[in-house]
């Protein structure tokens, strides 16, 4: 069996591991050069990937993705951890006040995440699948057209993708199965509606701008890290500190799309300076800091889903998208490299299951609905609540209803200092947070914990678990940032 599969990123990297198979030539295509043979550091300063428009925004990698790894890749998990990339074990992300309580439990293990930049992510990464049997990367290879096939049953069927290779010839390169990991910027859905093959579509804004710029430690800085001492949440800014691998650093921020001067200014350095200087949780690491690189953004983010598979009909045979081809969420929960393996290893599995090519397409639908759409729609109700707190900040006519100030009370005196404060409450909140269970059930799984956050609301403020108190309110806020 040949496969193609498009995008040498880590969606596309993670198929071919997945798929890869004694009777299987896999063939990766990638538009862009391979990565220079350099250290971590300049690998991450002049490796260009135009086809990877988030390859130098802040990465974060789930505990299910750190486990499919280390379970089926240690030589790779090994490799990453020389390149120094970050084990992060459920014990260490704690605060320090919990660490000095914390009692390793059975499935702790399985909570470690993995911290690191994309770019040193992608480079071992690619050395590591580049070197397993069966699987070669066409790199400088261009893909510029489909060769579809109709069938009797007025079904598709993709035979060959027509290819610009180095020198700037064109081909056709056919094969048995191909898959689009081709990320956001793929081509295939327009490519497929130009032949009346138009799938369904689902669309939700996420409401936010995605800001981002890397730092390096200075030598001899040590600080004790969590994420719950690192990060800052208000109204009209999101934002945190995410190590990575070496002594590097990024920090991230989340604007409303409606904060329309914030969102221009604060790509300036010294704005993004002036603002992480205000956040004490930020400004301990970035006054140790130095910044390697400019604030980057990332605007036109969508929660979208693409469906293959109309009123239970396939649309194309064939034919499969993973990762952001497919699913897409806002990028700050980093579950877009999670939710590109799992849906390779769903395919993997339906392969070995069947040789119909229909067949295929109607359980990859239902087993990627079953394995991911509990977490997508978390994102999305989260998205909606973003969007809809940053517009009502702003309205000096509103006025929250009973129940909305209730649950609003609930999640900040209850939910969040109780996951904070609380060993067991944080162990069933990360279960669901790193995609190892139904995020929805961690409340419903122990009606314990229910009664513990009852208890956790009722109490004085003063014995709570809250984030870190934050100053900066919104005019001092825009002072900083209209400030010449």
């Amino acid at each position: 069996m040949k496969i193609l599969v498009v995008g040498a990123g880590i969606a596309g990297m993670g198929a071919a591991l997945a798929l890869a198979a004694p009777d299987r030539e896999i063939i990766v295509l990638e538009r862009d050069p391979p990565p220079p043979n350099l250290g971590m550091d300049e690998v991450f300063d002049t490796w260009e990937r135009k086809g990877v428009t988030q390859l130098r925004h802040a990465h974060g990698y789930p505990a299910r993705f750190f486990n499919i790894i280390r379970d089926r890749h240690p030589a790779l998990l090994k490799a990453l951890l020389e390149a120094e990339a970050r084990e992060v074990t459920f014990g260490n992300n704690l605060s320090p006040a919990l660490q000095k309580r914390y009692r390793p439990q059975p499935g702790d293990a399985d909570l470690s995440v993995l911290l690191s930049r994309r770019t040193t992510l992608e480079f071992v990464m690619r050395a590591y699948v580049e070197s397993r049997p069966g699987i070669s990367f066409a790199t400088d290879t261009k893909v510029r057209g489909l060769v579809v096939e109709k069938g009797g049953d007025g079904i598709h069927t993709l035979k060959a993708l027509r290819i610009e290779k180095p020198d700037s010839t064109q081909e056709e390169m056919r094969a048995d199965l191909i898959v689009d990991a081709s990320g956001r910027n793929s081509n295939f859905r327009d490519w497929l509606t130009e032949l009346g093959i138009v799938p369904e579509v689902e669309e939700e804004p996420v409401g936010v701008v995605y800001y981002t710029r890397h730092y390096r430690l200075r030598p001899g800085k040590k600080l004790t890290y969590s994420t719950d001492t690192a990060r800052v949440e208000l109204d009209f800014l999101l934002g945190g500190v995410l190590l990575e691998d070496g002594n590097n650093l990024a920090v991230m921020f989340q604007v409303p799309l409606g904060e329309t001067i914030l969102r221009q200014r604060i790509l300036h350095p010294e704005v993004f300076d002036r603002i992480c200087a205000a956040l004490p949780a930020i400004a301990e690491w970035t006054g140790r800091s130095d910044p390697v690189n400019n604030p980057l953004g990332m605007g036109n983010l969508k929660n979208m889903w693409v469906h293959w598979l109309k009123n239970g009909k396939p649309l194309v045979k064939n034919f499969f998208a993973i990762g952001d081809a497919a699913i897409r969420t806002n990028p700050a929960f980093g579950r877009g490299c999670t939710f590109a393996f799992v849906q390779a290893d769903i395919l993997a599995e339906i392969l070995r299951e069947t040789d119909d090519p229909l067949a295929r397409i109607k359980s990859f639908e239902k087993k990627v609905e079953a394995a991911i759409r509990p977490f997508y729609m978390q994102i999305v109700r989260q998205d909606r609540m973003i969007i809809e707190r940053a517009g009502n900040a702003h309205d000096p006519g509103y006025r929250p209803n009973f129940r909305t100030r209730l649950m609003k009370s609930f999640a900040e005196n209850a939910v969040i200092p109780a996951v904070r404060g609380n060993i067991s409450m944080r162990r069933a909140f990360s279960r669901g947070r790193h995609m190892l269970e139904d995020p929805n059930i961690w409340l419903r799984k122990k009606p314990g914990l229910l009664l513990r956050l009852l208890i956790i609301w009722a109490m004085p403020r003063w014995t709570k678990a809250y984030l870190p108190p934050t100053a900066l309110d919104y005019a001092t806020l825009m002072a900083l940032v209209n400030a010449t």
